[in-house]
């Protein structure tokens, strides 16, 4: 079946991953007539509840601090009598002690669901927690609180680095958390093809992820693991803070990326196309963003087995990293390829000196003289300075594309797999020598659903989103890594500070116009 298995490490990626898996849930239809598109399988496993039923929940493990999980429940309504019987077969039989936790109301939107009545708008304010706008339910064994922390505590935060390796490195130690939290649903798959990590990499979230990937590294050698990495506002904050989460940041790319099979930093634009509306700072309508971009991205990689567009997580790996050691890439986003799919007209209104916009639906790069590449209206890669010279100047250096994966989804019915299975050893050699990139381009006829958790994020859309992806791997991120580089010798310990900066040196030079690993495994 191909199954992936999901990692969600803290509140910012579990306010991603909710997005996500509502989608998911989106997918969900009851007719026997309709065949589905989506393989429901690859990202959800069936069960008995507790009352006999059967039941259908994501293959996936939460990790939160305490008080993250707002009103979500470790048993919900499939598992209530199991934790009736918990109760009553519990092991204590002294007197109880009463420790009162401040009560948490269910948000009215969760309410609404719970009694199958229309659900209200939701709103910014209305938001507390990524619990408030979930629709799915969970496997108790999916939810992990760690109480160690608590969320947004003043006293003992959880911001550096080290905290979070820290952290797991005691939490594994006492428990080995590979096998209480993520063996039974490996297990259960028949043929897993992957798992995803959705991680804040700029706070002690990131060492979290760096240890807990050695550990998975370590199990699953050969399984492709991809990790998106969410990253925030690096200029907001006193200058302290901003180096802490660039140093932060550098750490997890160091030693995250050494271990995934491609990792994707992610943030928000500081610049967005007139056609969306939303607020970054609040977190469920920047999740919303991102979330349309990774699950669009990962598309393929769900689909039925029957369609002839699917790809497996290593397939779109094998596209990317060109050269052997180019895992880093760059994901970039357009909304409305069809701008009548989504009732936009073309005489929509652009932003004035809005350099990410383009009339003709992106900005031409290098290679568009092979009418090939181009940027797209939204660049999640997070960029921590405009590339200037020493005197102010933008850098006029061009991008160099190694690989790039597109994936364009809509209502209409359209071509399929265009370019990219048919390059066979000798194609892909002979665009390597030409400095060409590799390509694959995909299209889906499923529009991108818009639930009632989904915020009015984008203008002049109907029930469903035309949306066009790419996922890339090119010479920006050489610079990203440089960038982190220099940020290193100015914010980090001298023990650190030389083997990290070389490291990410090394790293870099892979995503350098010319560089070529030595590898000749596609000419064979």
């Amino acid at each position: 079946m191909h199954e992936i298995l999901t990692l969600q490490l803290g509140q910012r990626s579990n306010y991603l991953a909710t997005h996500f898996w509502n989608t998911q849930e989106s997918y969900f239809t009851y007719s026997g007539d309709e065949e589905p598109v989506v393989d429901h399988d690859v990202h959800f496993r069936p069960g008995i509840g507790a009352d006999g039923a059967e039941t259908f929940t994501p293959r996936t493990v939460i990790y939160d601090l305490k008080g993250g999980f707002g009103t979500l429940r470790k048993l919900n309504a499939l598992y209530e009598l199991e934790e009736d019987r918990s109760a009553s077969a519990g092991a204590w039989n002294g007197a109880p002690i009463m420790r009162p936790q401040p009560t948490i109301e269910p948000s009215a939107y969760q309410l609404s669901l719970e009694n199958g009545t229309t659900p209200p708008q939701l709103t910014k304010e209305s938001i507390r927690y990524w619990s408030d706008f979930n629709r799915v339910y969970f496997h108790p064994k999916s939810i992990v609180q760690l109480n160690e922390y608590e969320l947004g505590s003043t006293l003992m935060p959880f911001e550096n680095w080290s905290v979070g390796e820290d952290l797991f490195n005691s939490l594994d130690k006492e428990h080995d958390l590979l096998d209480r939290d993520l063996r039974s649903f490996a297990e259960e798959a028949d043929h897993m093809q992957g798992i995803q990590i959705m991680a804040s990499v700029d706070d002690a979230w990131g060492g979290f992820a760096a240890r807990y990937m050695e550990r998975l590294r370590d199990e699953y050698g050969k399984t492709s693991l991809w990790v998106f990495g969410l990253e925030g506002n690096g200029k907001e904050g006193p200058r302290s803070t901003q180096f802490l989460k660039l140093s932060n940041t550098a750490r997890s790319i160091a030693e995250v990326s050494s271990q995934a099979s491609l990792y994707i930093p992610l943030t928000v634009p500081s610049t967005l196309p007139t056609y969306t509306s939303l607020d970054p700072s609040s977190p469920w309508h920047a999740s919303a963003l991102l979330s349309t971009a990774v699950e669009t991205m990962t598309l393929p990689s769900r689909l039925s087995a029957r369609a002839s567009t699917r790809a497996t997580l290593a397939d779109t790996g094998a596209t990317l990293n060109v050269n052997g050691t180019q895992n880093i890439a760059r994901l970039q986003m357009s909304i409305g390829a069809d701008p009548q799919a989504n009732g936009e007209s073309h005489d929509a209104p652009r932003g004035a000196g809005d350099s990410r916009l383009a009339t003709n639906g992106g900005r031409l790069n290098e290679e568009d003289e092979d009418g090939e590449v181009v940027e797209l209206d939204m660049d999640f890669f997070p960029v921590d300075a405009p590339a200037m010279g020493r005197r102010g100047r933008r850098a006029d250096r061009r991008l160099h594309t190694f690989g790039r994966v597109e994936t364009s989804r809509s209502d209409q019915e359209t071509g399929g797999d265009d370019g990219g299975d048919n390059l066979d050893g000798r194609d892909r050699a002979r665009r390597r020598a030409a400095g060409l990139p590799i390509m694959h381009k995909t299209s889906i006829p499923l529009a991108y659903p818009l639930p009632t958790s989904f915020p009015h994020i984008y203008y002049r859309t109907s029930a469903a989103l035309s949306v066009h992806t790419s996922l890339s791997t090119d010479t920006r991120v050489a610079a990203r890594i440089k960038s982190l580089q220099t940020t290193v010798g100015r914010a980090i310990g001298v023990e650190e500070r030389e083997a990290l900066a070389n490291a990410l040196g090394e790293m870099a030079e892979g995503y350098e116009e010319g560089w070529s690993s030595g590898s000749d495994e596609d000419e064979d």
